[in-house]
C-alpha cells in the first residue's frame, strides 16, 4: 500500500487545504504517515506571507528530501504559487502545484513515476475565476471543524503578497457551504469555523448573494450546529445587514476577529487600508450595542515604514479606549515584491521591538480584563484535548463562545461536546473553571441515541 506524509505551513486555510489533500489520496487508497517517518510521498504545503515563510518551506522540503530520497516530492501552496522556479531549483523537488488544481495532483505523481521528469503544474492564478471544490468531510485532530467559503482577495494591501499567491475574490456557492455544514455537523462536530482568505467578502463575486444572507441559511439550515465562528472579518465587511444577523442569531458566537493593523489614518492610507479609525470605532460600537460582551480580537502591525511615535500611540490609545480582547502583535517586516518594502523610511528594528513589547503588554492586560468579567459565571465550552502543560491529571482545555480559553478538571469523553463550566478564576492565557454539566441539547440528544 502506497504511503503518505504531509507538512502544512501557514495558516488556518493550508491546514484546512492539506485536509482537502489527503481526502484525495485516501481515496486513492493511500495510507498516512507521519511526517517524520519514511512515505512514498511527500506533500509539503508551503506558505509565503513573509520570506521567512519562504525559508521554513525551504527547509521543510529538503527535509522531506533528505528523510526519503526515492519519495515522489511534491511541493504546493502560496510559495509554490509565487515562486515556483525557486523550489523546482531545489534538487530531489518532483511536482509543485500552486493553489489550485490540487486534484491534478494524484495524476501527476503517476506522470511522474511513469516519466521521471519534474512537473511544474502551476497556472496563472490571476486567471482563476471560481472557486475550486474541496471537500474535508472530517479533519484527523480537531473538536472544531473549520470550512473554508472562499478563496482570494481583492485588496492589494501594500504590506501584503497574498493576491499573488491566492488570486482574486471568488466565493464558494452557497449551497455547497450548506451542504458541507450539514455533513460536518453529522460527522459530530458541534462547532465550524469559517475560514478564508478573505472570509467576510463572501459574495462580493455574486450578484444577489452576500455573507449575511450566508450566515442565516447556515443558522436556520443545518440541523444541530451549535456555533459558528468567522475566522476573520474586515471592518469594511460588517455591514449594519451583517451586524442585525449576527443579533438575531444565538448560534453565531460572541467572538469576531477584525484586523486592525492599524491605529492611524495616516499609517493606513500608506498600508492601503479599506476604512478610517472613525469608521472602525463606530462599527465597534454598534457591534458592541449588538451583542454585549463581545469579544474582539484583532491583528496589529508594528513599525510599518514612515511610522512615527505619534502615530504608534495613536494605536496603542485606540486598542486601550475600545478595549480589544487580545491582540497579535507582528513588527513589519519587508515582504519581497510588495510596495511596501520599496517604501522610505523603514523604522530601526530595536524601535520597532520596543512597540511590539509594548502592545503585547497592553493585549495582556486586556486579556485578563476582559475574562474578569466571566469570574463566577457558568458558561458553555468545547472541550477540545487533554491539557498538559500543569502535568496534573484528568484537566481538559477548550474555549468559550467569546473565546476565553478554559481549563477544567473532567474526563476525556467529554471532548468534542458542549459542556457547561463556572469560570472559578479568571487569568490569562487560561482560566481556570470548574465542571458544572453536559449542556441540555446533548443530555437528550444522548438519551435519544441510547434509548
Amino acid at each position: 500500500m502506497a504511503t503518505v506524509a504531509f507538512h502544512t505551513l501557514g495558516c488556518k486555510v493550508n491546514h484546512y487545504e492539506t485536509e482537502a489533500i489527503w481526502q484525495l489520496f485516501k481515496e486513492a487508497g493511500y495510507e498516512r504517515k507521519e511526517f517524520e517517518s519514511s512515505a512514498d510521498v511527500y506533500v509539503i504545503n508551503t506558505c509565503t506571507v513573509t520570506n521567512t515563510g519562504d525559508k521554513k518551506s525551504r527547509q521543510v522540503i529538503r527535509r522531506a528530501i533528505r528523510q526519503n530520497p526515492d519519495a515522489v516530492i511534491c511541493v504546493t501552496g502560496c510559495y509554490a504559487q509565487t515562486s515556483p522556479a525557486e523550489i523546482m531549483a531545489i534538487p530531489g523537488v518532483d511536482i509543485v502545484v500552486g493553489t489550485q488544481d490540487r486534484e491534478k495532483m494524484l495524476g501527476y505523481i503517476q506522470q511522474y513515476q511513469e516519466e521521471r521528469q519534474p512537473i511544474n503544474g502551476v497556472s496563472n492564478i490571476m486567471k482563476a475565476r471560481v472557486f475550486e471544490e474541496l471537500d474535508v468531510p472530517a479533519f484527523t485532530d480537531r473538536t472544531r471543524a473549520s470550512l473554508k467559503i472562499q478563496e482570494g482577495c481583492n485588496n492589494f494591501c501594500t504590506f501584503c503578497i497574498i493576491p499573488w499567491a491566492r488570486g482574486l475574490l471568488r466565493s464558494r456557492d452557497p449551497e455547497e457551504v450548506i451542504r458541507q455544514a450539514q455533513q460536518l455537523v453529522d460527522a459530530g462536530y458541534k462547532e465550524i469555523v469559517l475560514t478564508g482568505i478573505h472570509t467576510g467578502g463572501y459574495g462580493e463575486d455574486m450578484k444577489d448573494y452576500n455573507f449575511a444572507q450566508l450566515l442565516k441559511e447556515l443558522d436556520s439550515r443545518v440541523k444541530g450546529l451549535k456555533r459558528i465562528r468567522i475566522s476573520s472579518i474586515e471592518a469594511s465587511q460588517i455591514t449594519d445587514e451583517v451586524i442585525e444577523v449576527l443579533d438575531r442569531s444565538d448560534k453565531i458566537v460572541r467572538h469576531l476577529h477584525i484586523p486592525l493593523q492599524s491605529g492611524s489614518n495616516s499609517v493606513l492610507k500608506r498600508m492601503r487600508r479599506k476604512y478610517t479609525m472613525e469608521f472602525f470605532a463606530d462599527r465597534l460600537t454598534k457591534l458592541k450595542k449588538a451583542l454585549p460582551g463581545l469579544a474582539v480580537t484583532s491583528d496589529v502591525i508594528v513599525g510599518f515604514p514612515g511610522e512615527t511615535e505619534e502615530e504608534f500611540m495613536e494605536t496603542y490609545n485606540f486598542i486601550k479606549e475600545h478595549k480589544f480582547s487580545e491582540l497579535h502583535v507582528f513588527p513589519y517586516s519587508k515582504r519581497t515584491g510588495t510596495p511596501a518594502a520599496r517604501m522610505d523610511g523603514q523604522v530601526d528594528e530595536n524601535v520597532k521591538n520596543e512597540r511590539v513589547h509594548k502592545l503585547i503588554a497592553l493585549s495582556d492586560q486586556l486579556a485578563k480584563e476582559y475574562a474578569s468579567d466571566y469570574e463566577g459565571d457558568v458558561l458553555e465550552i468545547i472541550p477540545e484535548e487533554p491539557f498538559t502543560e500543569t502535568g496534573e491529571d484528568n484537566l481538559l482545555v477548550g474555549y468559550t463562545d467569546n473565546y476565553m480559553k478554559v481549563v477544567f478538571e473532567g474526563s476525556e469523553d467529554l471532548i468534542g461536546q458542549l459542556v457547561k463550566v463556572k469560570i472559578l478564576k479568571a487569568g490569562y492565557p487560561y482560566n481556570k473553571g470548574q465542571f458544572v454539566r453536559v449542556a441540555e441539547d446533548d443530555v437528550h440528544e444522548n438519551i435519544r441515541l441510547s434509548s
